[in-house]
């Protein structure tokens, strides 16, 4: 099972601004939402983790170590908040409406010194193949604990589900959340979406 976790707030969500390769660290209740996330994973009758990954970022990574899950932190940059570009940093209701309406109609669309939708899946994609093939830890050895961002994990939810990285637009996935992708007789399931404990 990948069991991919969203980072606990961090300063800028909690500013509302956009967050992408910001560096930004936890607040105190980010810090809060990671270890009652950790200890969820370890509850009694819980599946084992069997591997923990973390995107690169600062808020990904304080997120993966206060999770508690003594396990090594193995950090992979496909797992990356999309790049933003001009807009990094800027509060939500500053951007202009037309970038945000060429956002929702094109995943192609990439803001001036940012990153697509669909190079974004594109990257998300590759690493729940790797991490789901046949043989896997998180298909067959117990849980992989992915400690990622919010677009990665909309675009792992779009891989399962086989739909394009337009999905995105159409979900809604809070801080300190867990969302669970399976794997069933004819490919990825997703198990739960956006649980917070």
């Amino acid at each position: 099972m990948l069991v991919l976790v969203r980072h606990g707030q961090a300063t800028a969500n909690a500013a509302g601004l956009l967050l992408g390769r910001s560096d930004a660290p936890l607040t105190a209740e980010g810090r809060r939402q990671a270890e009652a996330l950790g200890a969820y994973l370890q509850r009694p009758g819980h599946d084992v983790v069997a591997g923990l990954v973390s995107s690169p970022l600062r808020r990904a990574v304080d997120t993966a170590e206060a999770l508690g899950l003594d396990r090594p932190i193995v950090v992979d940059p496909r797992w990356i908040e999309i790049d933003y570009g001009v807009h990094e940093g800027q509060a939500l209701t500053a951007v202009p409406a037309d970038v945000w309406q060429a956002w929702r109609a094109d995943p192609n669309y990439r803001p001036t010194g940012g990153e697509s939708l669909a190079g974004l899946g594109g990257r998300v994609r590759e690493a729940c193949e790797e991490l789901m093939a046949p043989g896997a830890d998180a298909r067959s050895g117990g849980d992989v604990v992915v400690v990622s961002h919010v677009s990665p994990i909309k675009a792992a939810v779009a891989w399962a589900l086989g739909v394009g990285d337009e999905l995105a637009w159409r979900l809604h996935l809070s801080t300190g959340s867990i969302t669970r992708i399976g794997w069933g007789p004819d490919g990825p399931i997703v198990h739960g979406f956006n649980w917070v404990p």
